[in-house]
């Protein structure tokens, strides 16, 4: 009998097909709203409100490895009741994702996923964090899709080809609307050649072909300009390498330039908007399993996004990131995850000014025993921004349990 093919799943969800789970937290939410920090009193702006609530999130999860095949696909449902709120006390959030991981042969695999989200928290809909940083009221989804084609052709030469696509809607319309702003399709086609150097080094040569193409009918401004105004054609050109130190440590690393076309921006803007532009790529990464159950992951990227506000083309962003995951005990584990974030708006009257974006996620997780968790955890999200009103700060404290079968 051959073994089954899991790539990717834990002992405990190749050992059965499904799996079930259940959180329950209570929590302090000080700013609900990311609510800016400088409203001018009578201005009728929403202000900063905090608010006790709790949140429920049952998760269902379906795995079937087969012989070359791994067929995935999970649910997951949010539920959070806010006591503030005078209106709209309670916000629901769905998240399903789907994979098929499939093994032609040794040499050869294919990775298909989709991952739909509906939600209403930045962190939620926009995961990256490259370009929504506050709360979106109402059904907002996002939708990303790919595929990736692994092939090694000789013991030292090998491919990847893929493609991904995103979709974004909002549902507050209108002019200057998240709609107007952030709706959108966006499509990627990458090609990246492998050569295995070494024996635990693979030197890599890329290419990356990106459309963004804004979905509303809605105008970005009072000046009717349409949507479409931001739409960009991007081209990646980079070189790196994958290294594994070791079993536990290993690296990941491109580095190269973006090229980006504005096809639209001439036609509804001044010609000074027309201008294309190059700019650094970078994305890099280090993980480093340095105790069993503890592991410490460190990275950075640099690319263009797009950008929440009408008066700018984009944006370029600087990301760091760090996750740690250590084993205190037997029964206890933390967790630290840190992002820093600097956004340059790109032409416009905006050109030049800064989007600093910061968030901190604590999290201690006790098991009880081998069905009941207790959590408690603080999250922490900082906005400076160059431009009036954005500015905010939000705290959130949680207490739960978790049960899973």
């Amino acid at each position: 009998m051959q073994a089954a093919y899991a790539p990717g799943l834990s002992s405990t969800e190749s050992s059965k097909v499904w799996s079930v789970s259940l959180g329950l937290r209570g929590f302090y939410d000080s700013n609900y709203n990311t609510a800016p920090e400088d409203v001018p009193a009578g201005s009728g702006m929403v202000t900063s409100r905090g608010s006790f609530g709790f949140e429920t999130t049952p998760k269902l999860s379906l795995n079937f490895p087969l012989e070359s095949t791994l067929l995935g696909l999970d649910y997951a449902y949010g539920m959070r009741y806010y006591a503030d709120r005078d209106n709209d006390q309670v916000d629901q959030s769905h998240q399903v994702n789907a994979r098929i991981n499939h093994a032609f042969s040794e040499n050869y695999k294919v990775d298909i996923k989709d991952s739909f989200v509906v939600a209403q928290e930045p962190e939620l809909i926009d995961p990256s964090n490259t370009v929504l940083k506050m709360r979106a009221d109402g059904s907002n989804f996002h939708n990303d899709a790919s595929i990736m084609f692994h092939g090694e052709f000789t013991r030292t030469l090998g491919a990847e080809v893929g493609y991904s696509n995103q979709v974004f809607d909002y549902e507050q319309d209108g002019q200057g609307s998240y709609s107007a702003l952030l709706d959108r399709m966006e499509h990627l086609a990458t090609f990246n050649l492998r050569w295995r150097a070494l024996q635990q080094t693979v030197a890599i040569l890329g290419y990356q072909y990106g459309v963004i193409d804004h979905q509303s009918n809605d105008f970005v401004d009072a000046n009717s300009t349409p949507a479409d105004y931001r739409d960009s054609r991007n081209h990646y050109f980079y070189v790196g390498a994958d290294q594994n130190f070791t079993e536990t440590l290993n690296a990941s690393l491109r580095v190269g330039a973006e090229y980006t076309e504005y096809p639209n921006a001439e036609k509804y803007a001044s010609s000074s908007l027309s201008e294309n532009t190059w700019s650094p790529y970078a994305d890099a990464n280090v993980t480093w399993t340095y105790l069993p159950g503890s592991t410490l992951q460190v990275g950075a990227r640099n690319t263009r996004s797009q950008s929440m506000y009408a008066e700018a083309l984009d944006s370029e962003a600087t990301t760091f990131y760090v996750s740690l995951t250590h084993q205190i005990t037997a029964k206890l584990t933390g967790n630290v995850i840190a992002t820093a974030q600097n956004a340059e708006f790109y032409q416009g009257s905006n050109d030049g000014k800064v989007d600093d974006y910061y968030t901190v996620g604590l999290n201690l997780a006790y098991q009880i025993n081998q069905y009941l968790a207790a959590e408690a955890g603080y999250n922490f999200d900082r906005l400076d921004s160059d431009l009036s009103y954005r500015s905010y700060t939000r705290n959130r404290v949680y207490l739960g349990l978790r049960a899973s079968y």
